[in-house]
């Protein structure tokens, strides 16, 4: 049975239950500083759920790889899917609190391993708490699985790579941070502001329906909106954002649209800014 890339609060209400699933807390918070992913999961998750953390658990210390968010190692990722109790037939149920801006990473890295039984829960644990459903407290613990990473190397790409591509008219560069930092007129984290040039600018919020409702757009609508971008145009789409964390969620946008095979530039911005001499570019496209 294909596993959906998306699930509803009432799907998942229903297979709370079931054996096979798996749901992830991935809440975190890089510039909200009164915020921690753990503790707000302390505080209150969907019961069953266990936490993840972006900086521990889906990426490797800086400098053990490009940007501020390196890919955790294989065989470190692997630890952490068997200690979590995913095995080859869990269905891992993966949330936020940000319209999927950081679940999607759980999303990219299980299926990078090569674990495909991963979905998204379609405005994350928001609409969950809004619609009154049930909350826990309780850290639960699961018998240790066998996880074997299969992984797809050729999903990611390095500086040289999107370098190539970003003159390569058949080639679509997105950016989807904020338009602001695209357009380099402020930049919180990285050492220079702006953005590759030849990218074009995709914030990722425009996946989503509204600031109040954090579901993605249906694949119609996403697919309009690819396509205006020059998705249609293109046989090869890499997705960047600040340090390769976020650019999940629109490669996940992207699979939901029908448009297959994005690639991760893995460093994203954090990368490029601090690569001596790569070009940057300012303003509007």
């Amino acid at each position: 049975m294909t596993t959906p890339l998306l699930v509803s609060t009432d799907w998942l209400a229903a297979h709370l239950n079931d054996p096979n699933i798996r749901v992830v807390d991935v809440r975190w918070y890089l510039l909200e500083k009164d915020k921690v992913g753990r503790e707000e999961y302390l505080r209150g998750h969907i019961p069953g759920a266990i936490f993840l953390d972006v900086d521990a658990d889906l990426a490797s210390p800086v400098g053990h790889g490009p940007g501020r968010h390196p890919l955790p190692r294989l065989d470190a990722f692997a630890e952490t899917m068997a200690r979590a109790g995913v095995g080859a037939d869990t269905h891992v149920i993966a949330y936020d609190d940000k319209g999927g801006a950081v679940a999607a990473r759980l999303w990219w890295l299980l299926r990078y391993a090569g674990h495909d039984r991963v979905s998204l829960l379609d405005g994350g644990i928001t609409p969950w708490m809004a619609e009154s459903r049930p909350l826990q407290t309780e850290v639960p613990t699961f018998q240790r699985a066998s996880f074997v990473a299969q992984p797809h190397p050729d999903w990611r790409v390095g500086f040289q790579t999107v370098d190539a591509l970003r003159n390569d008219p058949k080639a679509l560069l997105l950016d989807v941070r904020l338009p602001e930092r695209y357009a380099g007129k402020f930049e919180p984290l990285d050492p220079r502001a702006g953005h590759v040039p030849g990218a074009k600018s995709a914030p990722l919020a425009g996946n989503l329906r509204s600031v109040d409702d954090l579901r993605f757009l249906d694949p119609a609508a996403l697919r309009e909106r690819f396509n205006q971008l020059g998705a249609n145009d293109a046989e090869r789409i890499v997705v960047y954002c600040g340090s390769g964390v976020n650019a999940c969620q629109t490669i996940f946008a992207l699979q939901l649209a029908g448009i297959d095979g994005a690639l991760l530039y893995e460093g994203s911005w954090s990368d490029w800014s601090r690569t001596p001499g790569a070009p940057i570019a300012v303003g509007k496209e």
